[in-house]
């Protein structure tokens, strides 16, 4: 698999925040969203192969993981065999994908964080709606807000397939383009059945550390 790195540290996203998880970020996306904060994944990356990582992760003693990237679906077969084996081996796994590529395949057992790219990504065309169907009630769908018409779309997309009884719904203010206050404003005025989602790790570590 081409690998850009392998890292433990403390969960920064989703309903698993605060927790420590050790990250395998894959190389390799075929999106470019206006507020990608993971560009140095593009490239190749190392060859590692999946006893490689696998060694890796084990020597990490952390039960939690996150296999990210990049886009972690571009090596399809290679993810979706990590990702069963790290489950037989006890591992919680959580799988962060760009919404580009199909979902379907993957091992139940795992949770998906379903990245939604809004307008304001300029990527949302790219988006495969299929994969909201295939969602699961422990899956998670992220939308990323830049301004407030990535909040009105966001709303609309809820309504449209159904998301809020489907799976975990969450939105996280893009860095540096909309404050957190302000979407939590927005959240609350609506009464909308969501929960916001602050990258912790950026606060706690800076935005432009890497392997945090």
């Amino acid at each position: 698999m081409k690998v850009c790195e392998i890292f433990t540290s403390i969960q920064g996203e989703s309903t698993y925040a605060g927790l420590p998880c050790t990250f395998v970020r894959l190389a390799g996306c075929n999106l470019r969203c206006l507020y990608c904060d993971t560009g140095y994944s593009y490239g190749s990356g190392i060859d590692m192969t999946i006893g490689d990582i696998i060694g890796r992760v084990k020597s990490a003693g952390i039960r939690l993981v996150e296999i990210t990237g990049g886009e972690p679906l571009l090596q399809r077969e290679e993810t979706l065999l990590l990702t069963r084996d790290l489950l037989d081996m006890g591992h919680e796994v959580l799988i962060e994908t760009n919404g580009s590529c199909s979902i379907q395949g993957i091992d139940q057992r795992a949770v998906i964080i379903l990245d939604v790219k809004t307008p304001g990504s300029r990527m949302s065309e790219e988006m495969d709606y299929y994969n909201f169907g295939l969602l699961k009630p422990s899956d998670e769908v992220k939308f990323v807000i830049c301004d407030r018409t990535d909040y009105d779309w966001s709303k609309k997309m809820i309504e449209a397939f159904g998301l809020t009884g489907r799976a975990k719904v969450l939105f996280s203010p893009a860095l540096g383009m909309i404050q957190p206050s302000q979407l939590a404003g927005w959240i609350v005025e609506d009464r909308l059945p969501v929960r916001l989602n602050t990258q912790i790790h950026k606060y706690i570590f800076g935005p432009d550390e890497r392997g945090v």
